[in-house]
């Protein structure tokens, strides 16, 4: 078995992550599809998520987070609502490491964006989506309580959708969603 890379000596990975409210206040999460994903073992627990994705090289990360949720979900009718203030970063854990995000990297660097989802639910496929040009990474979809995420997601990330929740959890009021 290879030796695991020095956590110290990896980069995080840039990213986005992308809050989508429906008119109820909830948000858009996906069950990532778990085969052939060693982020995502049965081992780690919870597959619920938000959609994430990887920033380009020179890509304006609203741009990127448009076209990963489009990517992953097919929605494109959304609107921004805002921006987390700062980057908010997790950790992959240590049996994931040299292994998960193509082994290159300890953990991910995200800019998270919260938007209102301007469509219908019928809109909404993650199982072909942006029209079966790109592979599904959810298999399943549902809308959810913004404060229920962390208790959802992998426990590696929880600390991270903690901060996810703090900075939009004022969204629901403060657009009159829900």
């Amino acid at each position: 078995m290879p030796a695991r890379p020095d956590r110290q000596s990896l980069p995080y990975r840039d990213c986005v992550g992308i809050a989508v409210f429906n008119q109820q206040g909830d948000v858009f999460i996906g069950r990532r599809k778990a085969e052939g994903d060693p982020e995502q073992s049965a081992e780690l627990g919870a597959p619920w998520q938000m959609p994430q994705g990887g920033i380009d090289k020179g890509e304006d990360p609203l741009k990127a987070a448009l076209r990963e949720l489009h990517e992953e979900t097919s929605i494109s009718a959304v609107s921004l609502l805002a921006e987390a203030p700062e980057w908010i970063y997790y950790d992959l854990p240590d049996d994931a490491l040299g292994i998960a995000l193509k082994g290159k990297y300890r953990g991910q660097r995200q800019r998270w964006f919260a938007f209102a989802f301007t469509g219908k639910d019928d809109d909404i496929d993650v199982l072909n989506p942006g029209g079966g040009k790109h592979p599904a990474e959810f298999d399943a979809w549902r809308w959810e309580k913004l404060g229920r995420l962390p208790s959802l997601i992998v426990p590696f990330k929880r600390d991270a959708y903690d901060k996810v929740v703090e900075a939009f959890a004022d969204i629901p009021r403060r657009f009159n969603l829900g």
